[in-house]
């Protein structure tokens, strides 16, 4: 026994032991079963055709595939935990781990909206550096310390949303093109995958977008000596557009992206038209801005004319504030009279457009102030599309002048056009609306409708617009899955439904498939939703509003009855008698009553073939309850419960008087006759009441024809409000 044991647990030979190390260093590739595995790092066993493993005891060798599949098993699931999928998904991606972001998850499209808006921040604060310039009393180009400061750090931040926008792209997943066939596409999750496809698309632009040039240019370059005040005008040119254009390009394909995710760009339609108010504001930002330092520029190209005029003893350095107190710029300085010459009166030098700005604005040492006339005439030159530019003749300003010609005139056409399709978003459904009532109105002047009938279509078309506003209820839930469908429509009916005491009893499964085949109807004042003697075709639960139902008992004279339906009611009864017969007729049955609307009504309708579906449920509820229910808020059991109660009050007051009669003329009782216990229209022979008695009971039936009940217990009597047929709630043997 010990001996088999020890066998049994016998470890492996050698050549087994170097099978094992060789066979546990295999590749992916290869197979386990003769099915090649696709796990990276995956750690397999395989032997095949063994002789030493064959020799084995059949004991000893399920003790050791059992030890090893335990091992293995433990290996392969640290090797799955520790490999990458290659592609997953949308719907499985969700298990994996969030080290790879969707681009369509939750997550990306609060960042997308984060980033937009730190987009806009640098598209807006970028221009702001040209404002650093200003100039001094004394002819010399100066820059604004605390604003410096300032659009450092606003700068600073926003560059930190391009630096986080390239670490999220490289965690990004993406859908592989090949999977685009059907569906959403397959997710591509390999790092170095997305890498490469980033690497090869966006990475460089959002990269130069992220670069802190113009803080690289003020804190180093300025400071050092590299570069002189009066020459940092074209290095500014030079860096903001170099990254303006990137910064700009970015926001195409982010918007897309927005888009894409949501569906829309914003959620309401105000909102999209301040978005492209904004554009067009931040535009004419840009202008302004671009016009103040091209101002400067032009100011310094007049001063740069009187040094020419003066050479030897002016050069260039003089127009930096930081040589005030030179000698020789003060001798060139008091001597040239530069300060009257460089003025757009003077006649010396040609500002063009650029003359309000030297009168009004490059003087001015307020930012706010000279922010805000610029933006005016950035605004005012985009809507007036350049028109009342005079420009002078050099090159540059003439093109400057057509560049915002052009741009007013596409971004002015956008502006208008988006504006108007948001704002027209608002009223689309009023506008339809108003389509819809001419092509009503047109109709029936066409074909010639009488006042009174275009009056209802009028108020039912008005009705029906404060009740849906135009919305079509129906069409819209039919685009919705299924469950969301019955979802929905649980919550919009299910409290609704359970004002109804014939529903209230209901379980949650019955009633979910009533809400589901439920719909909306609207009834206005005095419409007549079904006729006595008509089919009827649906059930109707009120909701709101009154209705009134009468009957004349199939046109029968002198006969009259009618109640009032209300809220928490119902009508159409006879179509749930009719759909809970096992062996229904193809006809649909007769109404009984005729019901009117003496308010506006709002009800939900079952038709008949939802009915049917219904029906065939309820006899798996209590009958009892539910017939007593029914027979208690049905119009028809109603009427003919008050017939049957006034008929035995009426018997009852007949027999009183006819035994009084017999008792004031000492007459005994007959109980052969029956008079006390039935009513019976004949007396007694030999009686003295006879004749008196019988026209008394003529005259009961003239004046009360349907309050007559049977002689016989069944029966009925011609005339006779007749009783309503019984549902059957049982439950049909199949």
């Amino acid at each position: 026994m010990d001996n088999h044991k020890s066998s049994a647990l016998a470890l492996p030979t050698t050549k087994q032991t170097k099978d094992f190390q060789r066979s546990s260093s295999v590749s992916r590739n290869d197979f386990f079963g003769g099915v090649p595995m696709s796990h990276s790092s995956s750690k397999i066993l395989r032997f095949q055709d063994d002789v030493e493993l064959a020799g084995l005891q059949t004991r000893e060798n399920l003790k050791f595939n059992l030890e090893y599949s335990k091992g293995s098993s433990e290996n392969h699931k640290k090797s799955f935990k520790a490999k990458v999928l290659r592609s997953v998904f949308s719907e499985d991606y969700e298990r994996e781990e969030r080290k790879i972001l969707d681009p369509r998850g939750r997550t990306i499209q609060i960042w997308n909206n984060i980033f937009l808006a730190a987009c806009l921040l640098s598209l807006f604060v970028d221009p702001l550096f040209f404002y650093l310039l200003r100039t001094e009393e004394k002819s010399c180009i100066a820059i604004e310390r605390h604003l410096e400061v300032a659009l450092t750090l606003v700068r600073s931040f926003a560059d930190v949303f391009y630096i986080i926008q390239i670490y999220v792209k490289f965690r990004t997943a993406y859908v592989a093109p090949s999977s685009r066939v059907f569906g959403r596409g397959e997710l591509v999750i390999d790092p170095s995958k997305i890498a490469i496809g980033y690497l090869r698309r966006d990475f460089w632009i959002e990269l130069l977008a992220a670069l802190p040039l113009p803080q690289i240019l003020l804190w180093f370059i300025i400071p050092n000596g590299g570069s002189t005040l009066a020459n940092t005008k074209s290095y500014f040119w030079s860096f903001i557009i170099f990254q303006y254009i990137p910064k700009l390009y970015l926001i195409f394909p982010l918007s897309h992206d927005i888009v894409k995710a949501n569906g829309v760009m914003t959620e309401t339609a105000w909102a999209g038209a301040a978005y492209n108010l904004m554009l067009f504001l931040l535009a004419s930002h840009v202008i302004g801005a671009a016009w103040y330092l091209l101002s400067m520029e032009r100011m310094e190209a007049c001063w740069r004319s009187v040094c020419d005029s003066a050479k030897p003893t002016c050069n260039y350095g003089f127009f930096d504030c930081n040589s005030i107190g030179n000698s020789d710029r003060d001798s060139w300085y008091g001597s040239s009279n530069v300060t009257n010459l460089c003025t757009p009166g003077s006649g010396y030098y040609q500002f063009g457009i650029y003359a309000n700005a030297v009168t009004n604005v490059i003087g001015i040492s307020k930012f706010f102030n000279k922010y805000f006339y610029c933006l005016w005439f950035g605004l005012q030159q985009l809507t007036c599309l350049g028109q009342n530019l005079s420009t002078s003749t050099y090159v540059g300003e003439i093109n400057f002048a057509i560049l915002i010609a052009i741009l007013g005139l596409i971004l002015f056409a956008l502006l208008i056009g988006n504006m108007q399709r948001f704002l027209q978003s608002t009223t689309v459904r009023v506008e339809e609306w108003r389509v819809k009532r001419t092509d009503t109105e047109q109709w029936m002047h066409h074909r010639q409708l009488p006042p009174e009938l275009r009056d209802s279509v009028r108020k039912y078309e008005q009705y029906k617009w404060v009740a849906t506003r135009g919305v079509d209820e129906e069409a819209l839930l039919s685009a919705l899955p299924a469950e969301l469908r019955r979802d929905i429509k649980r919550h919009l009916c299910l409290d609704l439904v359970r004002q109804v005491p014939l529903f209230d009893q209901m379980d949650d499964r019955l009633l979910d498939a009533i809400c589901e085949r439920l719909k909306p109807a609207l009834c206005p004042q005095g419409t007549f939703l079904v006729r006595e003697g008509d089919p009827v075709s649906e059930m109707l639960f009120i909701i709101r509003g009154h209705l009134d139902s009468y009957t004349t008992n199939g046109g029968r004279t002198g006969f009259f009855d009618s109640c009032r339906i209300g809220p928490a009611s119902f009508c159409g009864e006879e179509l749930l008698t009719w759909a809970l017969d096992p062996r229904p007729c193809i006809n649909l049955p007769s109404s009984t009553r005729t019901v009117k609307s003496i308010s506006e009504v709002e009800a939900f309708a079952l038709s008949s073939e939802d009915l049917k579906f219904v029906a065939s449920q309820f006899r798996r509820l209590h009958s009892k309850q539910l017939r007593d229910t029914f027979r208690f808020y049905s119009p028809q059991w109603r009427s003919w419960a008050a017939c049957f109660i006034q008929a035995a009050w009426r018997r009852f007051k007949r027999r009183k008087l006819l035994a009084e009669l017999r008792t004031k003329s000492g007459e005994p009782e007959c109980e052969e006759s029956g008079l006390l216990r039935y009513d019976i229209d004949i007396p007694p022979p030999g009686s003295g009441l006879a004749a008196y008695a019988s026209r008394f009971a003529a005259s009961i039936r003239r004046n009360h024809p349907v309050m007559v009940v049977a002689k016989t217990s069944g029966s009925v009597e011609p005339g006779i409000l007749s009783k309503p047929t019984e549902p059957d709630f049982s439950l049909i043997d199949q």
